[in-house]
Order: C-alpha cells, then structure tokens, then sequence
C-alpha cells in the first residue's frame, strides 16, 4: 500500500508541475489569453460584472469607460435581436496597461472570440462595438466559418465605424471587385498594407444588407450557417448601383 501510495503521490506532482509548467509558457507566449483568463492577475480590477480595468482611475475615467460599454453593448443587441455571447471586457486607459496585457498597436482585439482588450485609443463605442460583434457573429455561426472579409465588414456595419461607411443611402466608401482576403493570416497582411480593406469589406457586406433585408437579413444568413450551409450559397455578393 505505502508503495502505490508514493506511485500516486508522485504522478499526482508531476501533473502538478505540468500544469504549472503550461500556465507559465501560457502567461509568457500568450499574455493576452491569460489576462483575459485571469483580468487581477495582471492588476486590473472589475468595475462591473465582466468589466475590467486599471485600478485607481477617478471617477469620471471610470464613468468613461461604464458610458462605452453600455452603448457598444447596446450596438450589437439592436443589431442582431438580442445577445448570444457575453464577453469580458479588459480595458486599458494607458498604454503601459496594455502592454502589459499583451496587447500591441491595435486599438482593439478579440480574443479567441470569447473576450475583447481595449486599448487607450480604442474606448470607444465604434471600436468596443466592433469587437463585440466577432464575439457575437462566432456565437451564432456555431462552428461555421466565414471568410474574414465578411467577418470585418460586417463588425464595421455593426459597429457604424464613419470611417468605413458613408453615413445614408449606399453606404459604400470604396467598392472593390477583387477578391478580399478570406483567412485571418490573409486578412492581417493585407490590412497592414491597406488600412481601407475594412471600407472595402464593408462595402460588400453593407450592400448585400441592402438587398437582402438589412439587419433581419443578416441574421438570417447568420442562421443558415449555422445550420451547416456554405458561405458560398447563402451570400451573393450584390451587383453595383447603377
């Protein structure tokens, strides 16, 4: 018995040392997984539930950041009908708070589609909203893929970014008739060469919403796919207004 007993006990601190092994490669390789993992572990302290932030900040910083969430929130549900996801959210009024979470030049990120970091210049309801919206689309697809353009533009029809987007009627700032990146690594290199990709995905998202529905529409699209048909037979890209 004393000798199975060791055996136990020694398997037991080898598991024991595995796992810490991987929280730590974790923490190091991939600091933003583990902040949003564990927000006090890297010194942010919850505002409201699922709400993260730097500790100390005055009132009215505070109030600022309350104000974002509740209105990107408020994007996303009138968007898509109501919520299917529930993100964290970690923000950061500072750069040397973002830094520290693993966040790099963006104004914001997903990650891994169940939480957002904002940055500085990224608290913002536009920029929250737009974040949301890959959590909530990813929520919803079940599984089911869609090509990163349609991903990106239609976090930017959701989000209302005025960058991207005119404000009435076609909403197309630059319309584009060559193929759009279809995977993430695709997507990232092609919109660190052309920061107007996003009007350009915009513009094909924005218009098959136009034709087909607007938001009831995409929902419906969202909803097909998740029942396992291809982007491909769901989404026509719409022809150019005359």
């Amino acid at each position: 018995m004393s000798r199975r007993r060791r055996r136990w006990w020694i398997a037991g601190a080898a598991v024991a040392v595995l796992l810490t092994a991987a929280v730590v490669v974790t923490a190091i390789a991939f600091p933003s997984v583990a902040a949003t993992t564990c927000p006090g572990c890297y010194g942010l302290e919850r505002l409201e539930p699922g709400v993260y932030a730097e500790p100390g900040l005055p009132q009215d910083r505070r109030r600022q950041v309350s104000e974002v969430v509740q209105q990107a929130n408020k994007r996303v549900r009138d968007f898509f009908g109501g919520r299917k996801s529930s993100p964290d959210l970690l923000v950061c009024l500072s750069d040397d708070c973002y830094r520290r979470i693993g966040g790099g030049r963006e104004r914001g990120i997903a990650v891994l589609n169940r939480a957002v970091m904002l940055s500085p210049r990224g608290v913002d309801p536009v920029i929250a909203s737009h974040e949301m919206t890959h959590v909530e689309l990813h929520a919803r697809l079940n599984g089911a893929d869609v090509p990163q353009w349609f991903d990106e533009g239609l976090a930017v029809l959701v989000s209302d970014d005025p960058r991207y987007l005119a404000p009435t009627g076609d909403r197309c700032l630059l319309d584009s008739r060559q193929p759009l990146p279809v995977t993430l690594a695709e997507w990232l290199r092609a919109a660190s060469a052309d920061p107007q990709m996003y009007a350009k995905a915009a513009c094909q998202v924005s218009r098959w919403a136009g034709a087909n529905g607007g938001k009831e529409g995409v929902r419906t699209l969202v909803g097909r796919l998740s029942a396992g048909q291809p982007f491909p037979d769901v989404f026509h890209p719409p022809a150019a207004p005359a």
